[in-house]
Parts: structure tokens; sequence; C-alpha cells
């Protein structure tokens, strides 16, 4: 396993360097650059590194590397470097400080919706390891409470479980102060006055007293027969005060500090700065915590009620319709941050109905998520693709222990167009069985906000249900991706070659069919157990490789295909093909024939296994523009005519026309010496191999 440092140094490479990077900051599972040049990055690079899930780049120039739970560790290693400690830019700095501080120079075509949602994300993530927190010690009581120990529910239980609830109850409850001091920062204000202002209508002994009928007699308090709740107004200095419980809530926080920030920055356009700090922060608070306690607090709590009393209709009405529906929305909505919202819409059920009942079926949507990544482990291990399986490994523990689904998503779901089918097939599986189960309880419901893992799995209600539900939405998006891959043969033939020479040294037989994306067997192929089984001649003996192809000949380091420049397929040479006549450049059998006639093996009498590869990418024609004149299994004299290639078609369908010619078996063999910088004809020996 690289270490912390070298990890992070390999990272800052793969970013085009230090001096490319402007600022930098984290979240739970992320690191966010703010680059100068995002057209510098190497994504393929980013991505070998074994601590790295992914890499995604964001509008203008904003980078993501997903790192799953070492997060922390690698910010803190990637600050220490010298080379990014020493620089005088804003490179290094905290995680609050920096979010988001510079806009992307190119947005998308509405930017005030960007910077909307950027706005309430960033207002929650840095509170993601807090939820989490409480969302566990709730498990906890649930499973303690589940087992008859301890009734949490009982109005007289004991002063230590009363504690207990406190660890976790907190959290909810002072929730506003948390958001509003995140909004403020995100929208570059004092933070401290947000938070000042929501705490201001949350003050037990003042505030909430307002509510006192014996004590102030011209306080009214009626009950609202829909939520089952008292609603008290107060008079302040004659004008009416609607005195709502803010424990909770997020949209008021939300809205409020959106108005404060104009304030704010209103005042200090106003005063000299040599007395804002006095005058700024008295007067926002004079003025937002009037407004907020008579007018937008009010409003926030009449949204959040509307929103969830909406949801709650439609959950009450059409209940298969709802279970379905929030599953196969999420994760369109994640990877866009585009969940918040919803989520911030369970929090208000709690506050306001004293349960939720969209955390059920969305549980179908993660359970699903981690089921493909399940699946992506399986194929992994079969097929000894140690990348994949380290990242889907660290993956899944997130996501099950802590129902976390950034590392699956980012770091294997979207850089694989085949998963996303698959797993929506889960979450529908998962919601409709939600949707049968639970109709005689009008639903899953849950009492407290929980990160939908295995550990929270005891807070909802039928527990039965849910657990059904979340193992169907598990096992049938892992099935799918088991039995049908997550991988496009190309994306199959590139891993196969990767295992084959790092454990087999470039071992001919697999890297001749990976290259050929198993069209047939590897035994097929006495290769596959005894590479040089079949020699003839003397160690020592010199094999001379003709081209294939007429063209200019190139090293592989300049051939664009990073398995051929890599010599995950041995050593070799590439042609920049200028006819469409391919040739055998040996003698010997044929072992391997694309369907797609795009690539062709030889295997010589004495052991030299051979790989002719025609164009980039060229397997996606699927044989439109090649006439092949060959079959597996054929013998083929050095000249004989393999296929013809129209090289016009590969150039009009966007591919590179280079030839490829590599010999698979390069580590068995004593040497392999390219001959490059040459114009060569089929005539023309461009490889040299030392058996």
């Amino acid at each position: 396993m690289p270490s912390t440092k070298t990890s992070a140094e390999a990272i800052v490479a793969g970013l085009g360097g230090p001096e490319n990077i402007r600022s930098f900051t984290h979240c739970a599972t992320r690191l966010r650059f703010e680059l100068e040049n995002a057209d510098k990055v190497d994504k393929s690079a980013l991505e070998e590194i074994p601590a790295v899930m992914g890499a995604v780049p964001q509008s203008g120039d904003r980078y993501q590397v997903i790192v799953g739970g070492a997060v922390e560790s690698l910010y803190d290693g990637i600050k220490q470097l010298p080379s990014i400690s020493n620089r005088k830019a804003d490179a290094a700095r905290s995680d609050d400080d920096v979010k988001a501080e510079q806009r992307a120079k190119a947005r998308g075509k509405m930017p005030w919706l960007d910077n909307f949602f950027e706005f309430l994300s960033d207002s929650f993530r840095p509170i993601i390891g807090v939820l989490l927190g409480a969302s566990l010690i709730i498990a906890i009581a649930s499973v303690i409470d589940a087992l008859g120990i301890v009734d949490f529910r009982a109005e007289d239980k004991g002063a230590s479980w009363v504690f207990i609830d406190a660890m976790w109850n907190a959290v909810f409850y002072f929730l506003p102060i948390m958001v509003a001091y995140n909004a403020a920062k995100k929208l570059k204000i004092d933070p401290w006055v947000g938070a000042a202002i929501m705490a201001a209508l949350m003050t037990p002994d003042h505030f909430m007293k307002l509510s006192d009928t014996e004590r102030f007699a011209d306080t009214i308090c009626t009950m609202n027969e829909t939520l089952g709740t008292e609603q008290c107004t107060a008079q302040i200095f004659g004008i009416p005060l609607q005195l709502n419980e803010y424990g909770g809530q997020v949209f008021v926080p939300l809205i409020m500090v959106a108005v404060l920030a104009m304030v704010y920055k209103g005042l200090q356009k106003i005063f000299p700065a040599n007395v804002q700090m006095v005058f700024v922060p008295f007067l926002s608070m004079a003025i937002m915590i009037p407004v907020t306690a008579f007018l937008l607090g009010p409003l926030g709590v009449w949204l959040g009620n509307g929103l969830g009393v909406g949801l709650s209709w439609m959950n009450s009405n059409a209940p298969f319709v709802f279970a379905i529906l929030i599953p196969m929305l999420y994760p369109f909505l994640v990877p866009l941050g585009l969940h918040w919202p919803l989520n911030a819409l369970m929090l208000i059920n709690i506050q306001t109905l004293g349960y939720d009942f969209i955390q059920g079926p969305m549980g179908a949507w993660n359970f699903a998520c981690f089921g493909a990544t399940a699946g992506v482990l399986v194929i992994s291990l079969r097929d000894r693709d140690t990348q994949m399986r380290q990242t889907s490994i660290g993956a899944l523990a997130a996501g099950l222990f802590g129902g976390i689904s950034e590392p699956s998503l980012y770091g294997i779901h979207l850089r694989f167009k085949r998963i996303y089918p698959r797993m929506l097939v889960g979450c529908f599986a998962g919601g409709l069985t939600i949707a049968i189960l639970s109709a005689p309880f009008e639903g899953v419901q849950t009492h407290a906000f929980a990160f939908t893992s295995l550990l929270t799995i005891p807070v909802f209600d039928p527990m039965w249900v849910y657990a059904i539900s979340v193992g169907v939405a598990f096992f049938t998006a892992m099935a799918l991706i088991v039995i049908t891959d997550y991988r496009t043969p190309e994306e199959r033939a590139e891993v196969r070659a990767r295992v084959a020479a790092a454990t087999a040294g470039g071992g001919s037989a697999a890297a001749l069919h990976a290259a050929d994306d198993a069209d047939s067997p590897v035994a097929d192929s006495p290769a596959a157990d005894s590479p040089v089984a079949d020699s003839s001649s003397d160690a020592g003996e010199t094999v001379e490789l003709l081209a294939p192809v007429s063209g200019k000949v190139v090293a592989l380091d300049d051939v664009p295909d990073k398995v051929f420049a890599s010599r995950a397929l041995g050593e070799g040479v590439g042609i920049q093909t200028t006819e469409g006549t391919i040739v055998a450049p040996v003698s010997g059998e044929l072992v391997t024939v694309a369907k797609t006639g795009h690539a062709f093996g030889i295997r010589t009498a004495d052991g030299v296994e051979v790989l002719v590869h025609v164009g980039i990418d060229t397997v996606q024609m699927k044989g439109e523009g090649f006439d092949v004149a060959v079959t597996k299994r054929d013998h083929v004299k050095a000249g004989d005519v393999l296929a013809t290639v129209d090289l016009a078609a590969i150039e009009k369908a966007g591919h590179d026309t280079t030839t490829v010619m590599t010999v698979t078996n390069s580590a068995t063999l004593g040497g392999v010496t390219p001959i490059t910088g040459i114009d060569a004809t089929p005539s023309v020996a461009v490889i040299s191999v030392q058996r």
C-alpha cells in the first residue's frame, strides 16, 4: 500500500503539478481542487493511483478526486508537501476557507441554478460527519430498544438514557445554527452573525418562553389539527409574532442567510472599513433577527410544511408510485447535488410530523448502489483486477457501514456506462418490494434522520419490510452486474492485458486474448501453458519481424493508446499506415483472428507470439471496412495477405489508422528490439527478436 506522502505527490503530479493548483479543500469523500488550467490534468494517471477511486472534472477549472475515507489524511498530506506549503498562493487553506472561493470561469447555461445548488450542498457538506455520527448513535439506541433492554420511547426512562438521547438529538435540534453558519460562510459573510441570528430564535429562556400564556396574557395558542401541534402567537410592540419551534428546521436558516448576505454586504459598502467590525454585525443582527422572527421564519416553516404535506399526500394516496419514484430519482439527483432539498424535507418531516417516510424508499436506491459495487468486487476478484478490487472494497465499506454513496458513484458507477441501467433495475425492484410489503402499514417510516446503511436498519419500521426491500435492491443489482458484467468489450480487454502484464510478465497468450477480447478461449492456444513449448530452434537465435503494412515506423510511446504505450501487450512498434493491405509479418499459425478483422495473433514455430492490431479502437467499427482473408488456425507465410482495410472508413469513423505490432511474450524472450524512424514496406524488418 503506497504511503500517504507517495499518494499525495502522485495526485499533485496528476493534476498538472503544484503550480497548476490554485486552491483545494475536501468534503467527506472527495478532494476538491480549483485549478489554473483543467486541461493539464492527466485523468488516467490519477485513476491509476491506488488511493484514488475516481477523478471527476467539474465546470470551469474545478476538479474532484474521490478518495473515500482517507480524504482527511490525503488532504493533510498534500498540504504538507514542500511544493505546496512553500507556495505563496492560497493552495493549501483549510476546508472551510476555500470552498468555491472563485467562480468557475465557464458555467452552465443557467449559472444561477448552479449557484443555488452549490449553496445548498455547501451548507450541508461540512456537517455530514456529525450527521453520520448522530445517525449511528440512533441506530445503536434502536437496537437496544428492539432487544427490550430499554424503552427509548418511554417518558419515564432513566437519566442515563435521557443523556444518550441528548448525544444525538443535539445535532438535529441545533442543526439550524450549523446550517446558518455554513450558509453564511458560503456567501462570504461573517458566519457567526448567521449562527447568532438563528440562535436568537431558539433561546429556551427567552424566545421560547413567549408562548407562556400564563405569563403573557396577550399570547394566544391554538391546536393545529393537521400536524397535531400547538401554534402560539405573541404580541411584540403590538405586532403579532408567530412562535415556531425552530429546532431541526433547515429551510429557515437557508432563506434567512440569503437575505442576510444582501443586508451584510450592503452595510459593508456604507460603513468605512475601520468601523465595520462594530456596526456591520450590530445592524445586521438588529435588522435580521426581527425580519426572521416575523417574516422569514414563518415563511420557511410554511414552505417546509407545505412540501412535506404534499409528499405525505402522495405517499398516502399513491404509495406505489411514491415508493418506486424515490429510489428511481436518487441515482440522478445525487451526482448533481440535487438531493439536498429532499434530505432537508426528511428533517422537516421529523420535526413537524414526528416521523419521515422518504428515507425508507431512499434506502432501496442506496442499497442498489452498494449492490452494484459488490458485483464489481466479485468480478474484480474473479479477474484478479487489483486496482478495481481496492476501489470497490473501499467504496463498499463506506456504503454498507456509513451509508455514503459517493465513493461508489464517482469511483465506479459513473466511470462505466453499463452500471447505471443495471443499478436502476435494483432500485426499481427494491422500491416495488417496499410498495407491496408496506401497503398495510402506510409505508416504511423512521422517527430519526439516519444514513441508510446496514447499521441503521433497526431505525426503520416495519424493520422486516425495510430489510427485505433493501436486500432485494442489493442482490438484484449485484446479480445483474455479475451475470452481465459492467465493462464494455474494450474495457475487459484492457483489464485482461493489465492483469496479464502484472501477473505473468506480459504473458503472451493472455495478452493476445485480451487484445481480441476473448473471441476464443485461451486454452485453444498451446502457448497458454508453454509459450515456447513448440520451439525447434536453439536459444539465442534472432527472428526478424517484417512490417505488416507500409508506413512510417514509430515507437510505442508515440502510439495514441495507453495499453500499447504501457507495453502491457509487449514491446513493439507502431506504423502510421499509408496502405490498406495487411500482411503476415512472420510465418506461423494464426492463434487469434478477431471477428471484426482488426487484430491478428500469430505464433511462430519457435514460440514467438506476435500481435498485429490495425488502427486504434477500431473494434468499435464492428468489422465495417475490414475484409478478412484468413481464419483462425490457418498457417501463413510472411507476406501472406491477412486483410484489406478501408483506411478512409477508419478515419471517417474518427479512429486513428496506426497499425501496432507487438511481441506479446516479450518477457519470456532474450530481447525485443524495435527498429523505428524508418519508412517501411512489408519486406522491411521493423522488429528484431532475440530468443
